[in-house]
């Protein structure tokens, strides 16, 4: 092919136009072989004059003039690799030299492609025998580029397996193989009997061997090597994506279990991971009952983290911990000026969880106008800020929690019929530390070893008496209650290992019980004045704790420490 004009910039962009007639006219008008719509090309703007072997630009005085090389010109003569703009269309000068050049260097870049590809499927496969058809093909390919009579690729990290797959590549000289691999392991090439041998290499260690059969060995060696260096990268990328999704289906395993938290190989911790597992996929709503302390917020983002939401936001709010109005404010957000002290407006949670989850721990704690506000979201799935007016619909999921019975709170009216009915759509239930003891030896040593972490103090293990105490004690709160008693055996314990004397005086007086006259009248005189004060409150057990100097959670772990729940209910 002669010269041509290439088209790098305008609206015929990628256009050929050879230069084989002795003029070639660029212009407006529709007799031009390069017709230009464009406002700032003349009607015949100028043209391409074929002189012998030159070709020269020429410029008829057009308004909007050409330039070569960024300078406006009337007449001048084109070398390779001149550019010509004419109005917006920018024009390279080829010639059949640049061209074939072009053509070669695109031609060698394909094939180099087509060997990492071929390279890379012969190192996806294990078996040898199944790369042999790969192997032909990968020949093929490099006897276009050099010449060659034959050749091999193996793969293997052993010399005795290379040699025994070269063999059969010469003919089954077993001897000749084995001299070549030898060889081109230790010294790093074999070159002889007209065969050039390249060993491969993967992050330093040998992954296989190029061989090649040529009159031409010296001439070939720089080549062999760059194909070599080829076919290792594709080795390499193979291994390093194995080794990476291994690694990370190991690291998508232990993420989701640090994110559940939920530690413990009981029966009662199985089935309730199992009841997770089927709840999670499913976008319905669900209310998790359980005792204090026993990790419902993490069932909750356990669920989270196994449904269609988990890339979404897990927002929690502890209705407990706010006033009625805070936790309005709080859930729905509110307008600037709604109420005193609203300087600004503010998102809720209920907005900032969009797509996502919601999680409403100590629900039973909600009083009952907001009660009402919550049961509207759920059955509409639209709601308003404080003090505004537009209604903004919402996509989430709800999780609730509480330690409450909220069937008993529902049949003595502090707590929506409609809205527990809305919430109990499917219940889950967190087992109490007590009926799944035989975890409490995991659970300790998971405490213990992030503590020992957070306070910087080598502390390995329970020594066994320690470890007997705490499955001795009955755990009123629970999991919290274990991680609290841990911490505080790290902070004050001196040695490498948790003694019985670093753990708290409870948890020794009711694991010595049974063998212990003062505790049992302790014990019973602790029943005495909780039933007293029972029946004083009228059943009121936040009452109770008041005329006995306690803290209503307190005094739950007791009744519940003490075995007086079933006597209270009657």
């Amino acid at each position: 092919m002669g010269a041509e004009l290439l088209v790098i910039q305008g609206s015929l962009s990628g256009k050929r136009f050879p230069l084989d007639a002795t003029e070639l006219l660029i212009g407006q008008a529709p007799s031009c072989e390069v017709v230009l719509q464009d406002a700032l090309v003349g009607w015949r703007h100028c043209a391409i004059r074929k002189d012998a072997d030159k070709h020269t630009l020429l410029d008829y005085r057009s308004q909007g003039g050409s330039f070569l090389n960024g300078k406006r010109v009337l007449e001048a003569a084109l070398t390779d690799g001149d550019q010509i703009r004419v109005g917006d269309t920018l024009f390279l000068y080829n010639t059949s030299q640049r061209n074939k050049q072009l053509e070669s260097t695109r031609s060698t870049l394909l094939r180099a492609c087509t060997l990492h590809f071929i390279a890379k499927a012969m190192a996806a496969s294990d078996d040898p025998n199944s790369r042999v058809p790969f192997e032909g093909q990968f020949f093929q390919v490099i006897a276009d580029l050099v010449p060659i009579r034959g050749g091999f690729l193996v793969l293997g990290g052993n010399e005795a397996d290379l040699a025994a797959q070269i063999a059969p590549r010469l003919s089954n000289h077993e001897e000749l193989a084995r001299i070549i691999a030898g060889r081109a392991a230790a010294d790093g090439i074999f070159a002889g009997d007209g065969w050039i041998v390249h060993p491969m290499y993967v992050h330093g260690a040998l992954a296989g061997m190029l061989g090649v059969l040529t009159d031409a060995a010296e001439d070939n060696r720089e080549i062999l090597s760059a194909l070599t260096i080829l076919i290792s990268a594709a080795l390499e990328n193979k291994r390093d994506l194995a080794l990476l999704e291994t690694d990370n289906a190991l690291l998508r395993e232990q993420v989701d279990r640090d994110r559940s938290g939920i530690v413990g190989e009981s029966h009662a911790i199985l089935r309730l991971l199992e009841m997770i597992g089927r709840v999670a996929p499913r976008d319905t709503t669900v209310l998790i009952l359980g005792e204090s302390g026993t990790g419902k917020e993490l069932v909750a983002n356990a669920i989270h983290q196994r449904s269609t939401r988990r890339h979404r936001p897990f927002v929690a709010i502890n209705c407990a911990a706010l006033t009625e109005t805070l936790l309005e404010s709080e859930l729905f957000g509110h307008e600037k000026g709604s109420f005193t002290g609203a300087v600004s407006q503010k998102k809720g949670k209920l907005e900032m969880a969009e797509g996502g989850t919601i999680f409403l721990d100590e629900i039973g704690e909600m009083a009952p106008a907001l009660q009402a506000k919550l049961l509207r979201v759920l059955q509409q799935r639209t709601f308003e800020r404080v003090g505004g007016t537009r209604t903004m619909r919402l996509d989430v999921r709800l999780i609730a929690a509480t330690n409450r019975d909220l069937a008993s709170e529902v049949r003595r009216g502090a707590f929506r019929e409609d809205l527990y009915h809305r919430l109990n759509v499917v219940a889950v239930r967190t087992p109490p530390l007590r009926d799944r003891k035989s975890d409490i030896p995991v659970l300790a040593r998971h405490f213990l070893a992030a503590a020992a972490a957070s306070c910087r103090r080598r502390v390995l293990d329970f020594t066994p008496e320690a470890e007997r105490l705490l499955l001795a004690y009955d755990w009123p709160g629970n999991v919290r209650e274990l991680e609290n008693t841990v911490e505080r055996a790290v902070v004050l314990g001196q040695g490498d290992k948790v003694q019985p004397e670093d753990l708290p005086d409870e948890i020794q007086e009711v694991a010595h019980a049974e063998s212990s006259d003062l505790q049992s009248t302790v014990s019973s005189t602790k029943r005495e004045s909780i039933l007293r004060a029972w029946e004083q409150a009228g059943g009121d057990y936040k009452a109770a704790a008041q005329l006995l100097g306690l803290h209503p959670n307190s005094l739950l772990r007791l009744i519940r420490t003490l075995g007086l729940r079933q006597t209270l209910r009657k």
